[in-house]
């Protein structure tokens, strides 16, 4: 199982390294493109089906045995988020095929897109603290390469955002790292595990904050979430659902494996106040939603408030708040990349993001507004849809430690988050467009886009529908978080 444990970042860097090297020959760099993906999601099939019976995948690098050499492990948790990892890369790369918000056909675009599935899989992968931040590293820059690679002012606006207040959280997590490895003498996962109940008490809720604090910074959480809305709206559709889908939930992946794994007997006071910034992430969230017009800013502010669900999963704590957590986390990444694929093809159609700008097109295409009201009512939580259950795993949980404010305001966003998706629905789909003479357009290339946003659809509606095979699944990676 060594050789699977690394193909999480082998196949996605041999791919960045394919395309980059047929920059000048576009149809060659698409197949390729397309083949590396296909070989990521078939590798991370192989680690599932590992994973799943107790075989996680496992490497170590630099000629040393754990815990000094680098060590690759993925258990059940890795797994599951690698899978998705790389369908998300499929579905955005398929969307990238059509004509739909598709951005400038760089050729550095291909490279770039595969740079940012390995920093997330590396990320996933990885069992050492260090080798955490240097993924993000690769992260950042692939990231802030396609933020700029457009040339538009606003691009680049929204590329200076991105940089700078990542860049904040990329020093803060460093002197982070520094200090954990000066507490325990480890970078390694299972090291620092053993080794953080020997730290005074006091030291390692220091050290512990520290590392939170840099991984929320990267999760878009409260109050550090203003790079997000500011940023994502500039980019185009395929990569905006990649971003949307993975890059704040690596920062999240990062704070479950710190406190739900290698820091897990930390102050029960880190708990209540993550809990805390959960409850505002949530709330600040939805109300930034509810303010704009914008498609990609609605659903971009709709990113951070469904991080609070995940976080107050994390601030839960125990197996079943680690469970509720992974089981959201999948759900909303599928649910997240959907909306704004869509978003797309609503601009295609209508010409604008603006919802005071379209309208009419549950009429000339009632197939886009179901494949809408799909991820849409699940991102709410409406019965029997991915996100209902996603809810009540986590609401479940709070109600059975008592946490009466959590579960009040977790119950208040969700109706908030039914009025922006019945605002988007009412005015993209259900008026009159503004304009009598408006038409949609024909000779459109739209059959990738529909091919890849019903895919998702499709996911979201079986899991839905047949909810009790993950969460018997996140269960046991809650049960066995880590694999050690």
């Amino acid at each position: 199982m060594s050789a699977l444990a690394v193909t999480p970042v082998l196949v996605p860097l041999a791919t960045v390294v394919a395309t980059a090297l047929t920059q000048q020959r576009p149809r060659l760099q698409q197949a390729l493109s397309y083949g590396g993906v296909l070989l990521f999601l078939g590798c991370a099939l192989a680690l599932v089906s590992g994973a799943s019976v107790d075989q996680p995948a496992r490497a170590v690098f630099g000629g040393w045995g754990v815990p000094f050499g680098i060590e690759f492990l993925i258990d059940r948790t890795g797994a599951a988020l690698v899978l998705i990892t790389a369908l998300m890369g499929a579905a955005s790369l398929l969307f990238l095929a059509s004509d739909a918000d598709p951005g400038p056909r760089h050729p550095l675009l291909l490279p770039l897109v595969h740079g940012v599935l390995a920093g997330v899989g590396g990320s996933f992968a990885t069992a050492d603290l260090f080798n955490l931040y240097v993924w993000f590293e690769v992260m950042l820059i692939c990231s802030v390469g396609l933020f700029a690679l457009g040339g538009r002012p606003d691009q680049l606006d929204g590329t200076f955002k991105y940089f700078v207040l990542n860049l904040f959280g990329t020093l803060l997590l460093l002197m982070a790292v520094g200090m954990v490895y000066a507490v325990t003498g480890h970078l390694n996962y299972g090291a620092i595990a053993q080794a953080m109940p020997e730290v005074p008490a006091g030291v390692a809720t220091l050290v512990t904050a520290g590392l939170v604090l840099a991984f929320l910074v990267k999760a878009g959480a409260f109050p550090l979430f203003a790079w997000l809305p500011a940023s994502y709206h500039t980019l185009p559709a395929p990569v905006l659902a990649l971003f949307a889908g993975l890059l704040t939930k690596v920062g999240v992946y990062a704070v479950l494996r710190t406190l739900g794994d290698t820091m897990a007997s930390s102050s029960q006071l880190l708990y209540e106040a993550l809990g805390w910034m959960a409850a505002a992430t949530m709330l600040l969230g939805v109300l930034g939603a509810a303010y704009h017009w914008d498609m990609r800013r609605i659903l971009a502010f709709h990113i951070i408030s469904q991080i609070g669900y995940i976080l107050l999963g994390i601030a839960l704590g125990g197996e079943a708040g680690n469970a509720a957590t992974l089981f959201y986390t999948l759900h909303h990444i599928v649910v997240k990349a959907n909306l704004f694929l869509i978003a797309a093809i609503v601009w295609r159609l209508t010409g604008s993001y603006d919802l005071r700008q379209i309208g009419g097109l549950y009429r000339l295409s009632p197939a886009l507004g179901v494949l809408f009201l799909i991820p849409a009512l699940s991102l709410v939580g409406i019965p029997p849809l991915s996100g209902f259950w996603a809810k009540l795993l986590v609401l479940q949980e709070a109600i059975a430690q008592g946490r009466v404010a959590w579960t009040v305001i977790a119950l208040l966003v969700s109706v908030l988050t039914l009025y922006s998706m019945m605002k988007i629905w009412m005015e993209a789909f259900w008026k009159p467009h503004p304009d009598t003479d408006w038409r949609m357009p024909t000779g459109t290339r739209l059959a990738p886009a529909w091919v890849a946003t019903a895919g998702l659809a499709l996911v979201t509606l079986s899991i839905g529908l047949n909810p009790q095979w993950l969460i018997e699944f996140s269960v046991a990676a809650a049960q066995t978080l880590g694999g050690r």
